[in-house]
């Protein structure tokens, strides 16, 4: 009873509102892709070949890359929420055009500009959640966004899945309509939200950034450990080192690399395939209907979101490197194993095979959101220093759009001509990555930003599998 009459801290207000940039992008990870199948769609824009499929549905991340790689630049010195909101508008421009579309074009320009506002929006959402959030529970809030990806994929598969069942165009436009509104909620609210107080701090803005504090709730201990003495310290040095030559120098190199190599390669693995044409992928292994594949989808959906909920509330009870080893292990192993029974040619519309397939699915689906995704965004953006964290966040961020764009054109390419290849890629991707983060990742669970630092200014420091 007392949790609940409790104030809730404006940092985790403010934390959980910007998440909501987390499910639009997830909304339309979930829906997107079962769009353009249905057959109002197709009657409204024509048949898509596997090429100008992958095309349209990967365009709102290649859109998304450039904005991205910059978007950090802007935020250092426009600020977190400016930018932010300015991507979140572009999103419900977008949004609304493909709603409206009834041309192919402006269905693609729609996505394009959805594309661009997320690569402005969602690239700063980490950034700001990192710096707004005490040390103690930073992981879980970092993670909000990433479990809001999952409330959005799930609602977008089933979105799907109900309004294939309406007749004409609304079935294929309605999900966009919910795009649209959620858009909407987010670019205004984000108006209210509070600024980022080490960012205040770095420009000068010393009183804002205590008022800023107080309306989120920050303890004086706590403040004063997480943000004002580490931020006066560093303060002084940001008019001499700022900006992108400052992060492949000898002191931040390697977590400029790190940063990139994980946003990068944990989407290389194949997340954005499944989600994107989960329908496909359960049509090819062996459930015959169209609306059956939208519920297995959906099925998938649910899972991830049922296990994105202990990876968020515990993200901050166990180390990031035994999440980031965990989860290198499954998802390698569930790709390898559908690659071999594609390869194989075992997997029929009967037998066991079939059901293989599936279940390695949803285990892969299930291990992603339950370790890579969370750990990923967190440690990314934590490793950086505040006055590179931005510009280092925004090229990572950029390298994932790409990731993203890649996977996402080329799997229906890949389905439709070796599927086992596709499987064979993807799990060898996710196995080299298991190597590279066992071996160069550092724990830093429970530390604070600042000691995080000078636990990479220690060279001799080795990583070790226990946190």
């Amino acid at each position: 009873m007392q949790f609940f009459s409790e104030k809730i801290p404006g940092y985790a207000l403010a934390s959980t509102f910007v998440a909501l940039g987390g499910i639009l992008n997830g909304f339309d990870t979930g829906s997107v892709g079962a769009v353009t199948q249905m057959p109002a769609y197709i009657e409204t824009f024509g048949h898509l070949s596997p090429t100008m499929r992958g095309f349209t549905v990967s365009l709102i991340m290649l859109c998304g890359a450039i904005p991205a790689t910059v978007a950090g630049h802007l935020a250092d010195r426009f600020g977190r929420l400016h930018i932010m909101i300015a991507g979140a508008i572009l999103c419900t421009i977008g949004c609304a055009l493909e709603c409206a579309a009834f041309h192919l074009w402006l269905f693609l320009i729609g996505r394009a500009l959805m594309g661009i506002g997320q690569g402005f929006a969602l690239t700063n959402v980490g950034v700001y959640i990192c710096e707004i959030a005490p040390s103690r529970s930073r992981g879980k809030f970092v993670s909000l966004p990433q479990f809001g990806a999952a409330i959005g994929v799930c609602i977008g598969y089933f979105s799907c899945y109900g309004s294939i069942h309406i007749d004409g165009d609304m079935s294929w436009r309605l999900p966009y309509i919910l795009q649209a509104a959620l858009s909407t909620l987010w670019a205004a609210g984000s108006f209210f939200l509070p600024e980022s107080p080490r960012w205040l701090i770095l420009h000068g803005r010393r009183r804002q950034a205590m008022e800023e504090l107080e309306n989120l709730n920050f303890e004086k201990a706590e403040a004063e450990k997480d943000v004002l003495r580490p931020i006066e310290t560093a303060a002084s040095e940001v008019g001499v080192l700022e900006g992108l030559h400052l992060i492949f120098t000898r002191q931040y190199r390697l977590q400029t690399c790190l940063a990139v190599f994980i946003l990068s390669f944990i989407q290389l693995s194949g997340i954005d395939g499944v989600l994107y044409y989960a329908p496909t992928i359960f049509a090819q292994a062996g459930i015959p209907s169209q609306t059956a594949s939208f519920l297995a989808s959906g099925v998938s959906a649910i899972l991830m979101l049922a296990f994105s909920i202990p990876a968020t509330l515990f993200a901050d009870k166990w180390g990031r490197r035994t999440s980031a080893i965990c989860g290198g292990i499954i998802l390698s192993g569930s790709m390898l194993l559908i690659g071999s029974l594609y390869a194989a040619n075992a997997v029929h519309s009967y037998g066991a095979a079939r059901w293989v397939v599936i279940v390695s699915v949803f285990v892969f689906a299930i291990g992603y959101v339950s370790t890579w995704a969370v750990f990923g965004k967190i440690y990314a953006s934590e490793i950086q220093p505040t006055k590179t964290r931005a510009t280092t966040n925004s090229m990572a961020t950029g390298g994932s759009f790409i990731a993203n764009w890649l996977v996402a054109f080329a799997t229906p390419i890949f389905l439709a001509r070796s599927a086992h290849g596709a499987y064979f890629l993807f799990g060898a991707i996710a196995l080299l990555t298991l190597v590279v983060l066992a071996t160069c990742m550092r724990e830093t669970r429970g530390q604070s930003l600042e000691d995080i630092q000078v636990s990479f200014a220690q060279p001799s420091a080795r990583p070790s599998i226990r946190g």
